[in-house]
């Protein structure tokens, strides 16, 4: 094991930079000193000594199809040499195009008829729809929310993220949740199944609706006071936390029932992280609205959106100037899009995503039989969990999971004679759960090779 690692020279001028002209506001040292990077390819990045690490994380799922994918770089190439740039009160195929293609994906899939909307990121789409959904609700600005749940960090958004700290110098602007406990089955109340436990939180959500004093609910007008539930299908931040497959069902017939809407966050587990376009579509539930962002143009250009149904959306409910963004819908980032459409079509993509989501699920099972410190694996399509526990497997051990995340990136781990790092992110509620969202177009002997390094790193972790 080596000791801890010193920047170069180089390296350390451009850490004093950092150091003096950048805001930290917008960053997370996890390590120090930080890892200055100088290339990437498919699953791996170099720092500026050239030494390779195997990413699991994929920058939070932005670059769902690998680093420097020479499909989706081309076509943002092509699309530099045609059309780069062009104002958004003006029209363009791409955006045309792009907007199509995800609504009448909806409608095959949903039965339901919707429109696009783009913008500029993922918080920057919730921010549309709570627009969407406030327009379409006579103003209400009060959403349920999860427990664990994230929408990203601009005012609205943090109002509906369920981590008071990134609110707590800023306040509320507008918007406001009530949060409600998600189906966290490994740390919920034991002697139910998966299934029951599920039912259960539904139950107890249907309670706020049986009496006017719960606070929620007006019974002689039949309205509610909430607007919408936001929802991750699969919790992100969170710890990648699976719910039943009955949940989503059972919660969209009380929201139906009171006339509250569906908004689906996909921002991080769209476009086929858990081996199908929308990870609700594993639920069997017709979503208001989808979010969406990252992934769209695996991070090659900031672009996100919504779709919502028509009755929420169309131009005379939502007219021009609703809301806007200088760089929505740009060409380069609709090309993209387009491409990865294209690319994602051409074979049984989701189909592709769920066998090796199954075959890395069995090696984390495994490494989870032998080392008692992981509490808990599961996952669907390539997101994954591994829950760092204390020897008892159970209670939170954030520090061993924090000791893990450091070593990986001292890159000199070693296999088949190959000197390697890892990249691995951390989530969870107590920030111990290793949340894997490897690239979709990792190969086999990549999985094999991570869960080797995965191994190492339990061992240090055990014997230090």
């Amino acid at each position: 094991m080596s000791d801890i690692r010193i920047a170069t020279a180089e390296d350390q001028v451009l850490l004093d930079k950092e150091a003096k002209y950048c805001s930290y506001g917008d960053t997370v040292h996890y390590i120090e000193p930080p890892r200055i990077f100088s290339r990437c390819e498919g699953s791996y990045v170099w720092d500026t000594e050239d030494q390779a690490y195997l990413d699991l994380q994929m920058w939070y799922s932005a670059v769902n199809f690998g680093y420097a994918n020479p499909r989706l770089n081309n076509a943002l190439k092509q699309q530099i040499d045609t059309l780069p740039q062009i104002a958004s009160q003006y029209l363009h195929k791409g955006k045309i195009e792009l907007s199509e293609m995800i609504a009448v994906d909806a409608k095959n899939k949903f039965g339901l008829d919707g429109r696009v909307h783009f913008n500029v990121g993922g918080s920057q789409s919730i921010e549309d729809s709570l627009k969407v959904v406030r327009n379409a609700t006579n103003g209400k600005s009060l959403m349920f929310a999860f427990e664990g749940g994230y929408h990203g960090r601009t005012l609205g958004a943090s109002s509906i993220t369920s981590s008071y700290r990134y609110r707590r110098r800023y306040g509320h602007f507008g918007e406001r949740a009530q949060f409600i406990p998600f189906p966290y089955h490994f740390r919920g109340p034991k002697g139910m199944t998966k299934e029951e436990y599920g039912s259960h939180c539904v139950q107890q959500f249907a309670r706020l609706f049986e009496t006017e004093y719960n606070g929620v609910w007006d019974p002689k007008v039949g309205q509610s006071e909430y607007a919408a539930f936001y929802v991750e299908p699969i919790q992100g931040t969170g710890g990648y936390v699976i719910p039943p497959m009955n949940f989503y069902r059972e919660l969209k017939q009380v929201l139906d029932q009171h006339g509250i809407l569906m908004v689906s966050d996909e921002i991080q587990m769209g476009f086929y992280r858990t081996g199908k376009l929308w990870s609700i579509e594993h639920f069997d539930v017709q979503p208001d609205v989808i979010v969406f962002g990252k992934a769209l143009t695996n991070g090659l250009n900031p672009l996100g959106g919504i779709w919502a149904r028509e009755e929420l959306i169309n131009p005379k409910i939502f007219p021009p100037g609703s809301t806007h963004s200088t760089f929505a819908s740009n060409p380069l980032g609709t090309a993209v899009g387009l491409e990865m459409f294209k690319m994602t079509n051409e074979v049984d993509y989701g189909a592709m995503v769920m066998a090796k989501g199954k075959f890395f699920l069995e090696g984390l099972r495994d490494l989870q039989k032998r080392f008692p410190i992981i509490g808990d694996v599961d996952g669907l399509g390539l997101a994954l969990r591994c829950e760092i526990c204390g020897p008892d497997g159970f209670t939170p051990d954030k520090a061993t999971l924090d000791y893990m995340v450091e070593e990986g990136m001292k890159g000199d781990m070693v296999v088949d004679g190959r000197k390697l790092g890892l990249i691995l992110d951390v989530g969870g509620y107590y920030k111990n759960v290793i949340t894997l969202a490897p690239s979709l177009e990792i190969s086999y002997p990549e999985i094999e090779l991570g869960l080797k390094l995965l191994e190492q790193l339990l061992v240090r972790a055990t014997n230090r």
